[in-house]
């Protein structure tokens, strides 16, 4: 073999020479570069293939899962970027690619793309929607405050509910609310505080601050947190222009904090002055109750029934009365038949032996005296019965017992009045139904006119 045959290589140990020397370069290595992308594909498998561009050249790029997946916005054709990575070469094509492990948009900035790349989509998944957001308690009797232990912000809040309702009571759970490690911080707090299940309601927040120092509140853990949470979450983050995907995600937001503080709990003054009211409608309700129970009252006590109880007796008397005179002249009547039968048998035992029409007319007597008494016995019963069949009819025609059958008694607004007919009445009218155990105000709306069956069938 000749020397020249020596220096032969395959193209695969060329591909990784260069690759090598690439690779070794530090020139190559952590570059940032400003293009335009081109032919950009996103690989189910996760990774990035795309090509960047300027007026004059391009440049194949690659971006794997790993490191696109950290990425704050999604790239799209013909978005101007700044890139950073490696320059090597894939060994199989022997092409030189740029290898990008970081990139952001160039121009707008890539924290404000990503915030509204960000809103678009929660807001396409529902988590804005209205219709989920939970109620704030009107009086919680806790309020869980998730923020810095520092800063004006959690004073203010403080002050605040203290001032404004001293009765609740308020925990701090205390979180970073900048850099890298403060959205988990902020998770965790709300994830802990769902889970210990002490207070009524949340305020998440911090103060003002740049984009990238309220930027723990853009990021996605914390608006799923904050949706998934079971507690009604009140945001206070920044100033009152400030706004953070937080705040459309939370049940309600709060310009400031001290807004926060002051929407999660009435004032003690509003509640006095709602207390107040409430003790007034009371009396009046009470008072009314007292006023129907004399109404109701003064009406028993014009009852005739009450007024004139012997009245009610007068007829049923009367009755008894007539039913006494019938018995008794039953019992005579029968007594006279009774005496001309034994008179007949005397008579007839006047031609028997002494004796036998002695021991004939005891028999004929006794049996006559038995048959005596089972007639007025059951002529008694009879009559007896018949007496208090009376007497339950008419405690059945009693009022009272009427409208314990459900049945009512129909009055003038005044009272002065019974209505029995729809022409007593006109739409608009305020009438006063009597039940059994108190009295309704009624206000006419509509009246229908029964049918006359006798007068349609004529006219038939």
């Amino acid at each position: 073999m000749s020397a020249r045959e020596k220096n032969i290589l395959s193209i695969k140990d060329l591909n990784k020479y260069i690759k090598m020397r690439l690779e070794g370069d530090s020139h190559l290595q952590n570059v940032w570069i400003r293009g335009e992308i081109s032919n950009f594909t996103h690989h189910s498998r996760g990774h990035m293939y795309f090509t960047l561009k300027d007026a004059e050249s391009r440049l194949k790029c690659v971006m794997f899962q790993s490191q696109n997946q950290r990425l704050p916005f999604i790239p799209k054709e013909g978005a101007k970027v700044i890139a950073c990575g490696n320059v090597s070469v894939f060994e199989r094509d022997g092409q030189y690619q740029f290898y990008v492990s970081l990139m952001q948009p160039d121009g707008i900035g890539s924290l404000y793309l990503a915030f509204e790349q960000l809103k678009a989509r929660l807001e396409a998944e529902g988590l804005f929607s209205p219709q989920r957001k939970k109620t704030i308690p009107r009086f919680p009797k806790a309020i869980g405050v998730i923020t810095s232990p520092t800063g004006a912000a959690v004073r203010d809040i403080m002050i605040t509910l203290q001032r404004r309702y001293p009765a609740a009571s308020v925990l701090l759970y205390p979180v970073l609310v900048q850099g890298t490690q403060a959205a988990p911080s902020i998770v965790k707090a709300i994830e802990a505080m769902n889970a210990r299940r002490e207070v009524d309601v949340l305020i998440v927040g911090r103060g003002g601050g740049s984009l990238e120092e309220l930027w723990a509140f853009n990021e996605e853990i914390v608006a799923r947190s904050i949706f998934a949470s079971e507690i009604p979450i009140i945001s206070a983050v920044g100033h009152e222009t400030d706004f953070t995907i937080a705040d459309f995600v939370a049940d309600l937001r709060a310009a400031t904090p001290t807004a926060a503080a002051e929407l999660a709990v009435p004032h003690h003054l509003e509640l006095r002055q709602q207390l107040g009211y409430m003790q007034q409608s009371l009396q009046a309700a009470l008072f009314r109750q007292v006023q129907k129970k004399k109404d109701k009252l003064n009406v028993l006590r014009r009852s005739p029934y009450l007024m004139y109880p012997k009245r009610q007796l007068a007829q049923p008397a009367e009755r008894l009365d007539r039913l006494t005179e019938q018995l008794a002249y039953k019992i005579k009547s029968r007594l006279n038949k009774a005496g001309d039968k034994l008179v007949r048998l005397e008579k007839g035992l006047a031609a028997f032996n002494p004796k036998t029409q002695a021991v004939f007319a005891r028999q004929r007597l006794t049996a006559s005296r038995r048959q005596l008494e089972q007639s007025m016995q059951m002529i008694t019963r009879r009559s007896k019965q018949e007496w208090l069949s009376h007497v339950r009819q008419l405690d059945a025609l009693s009022p009272l017992k009427v409208m314990q059958r459900g049945y009512s008694l129909v009055y003038d607004e005044k009272e002065k009045r019974i209505i029995n007919s729809i022409n007593q009445v006109q739409i608009g009218d305020m009438l006063k139904l009597r039940l059994k155990d108190g009295s309704v105000d009624a206000h006419v709306w509509s009246m229908e006119e029964k049918p006359d069956d006798n007068k349609s069938g004529t006219d038939a």
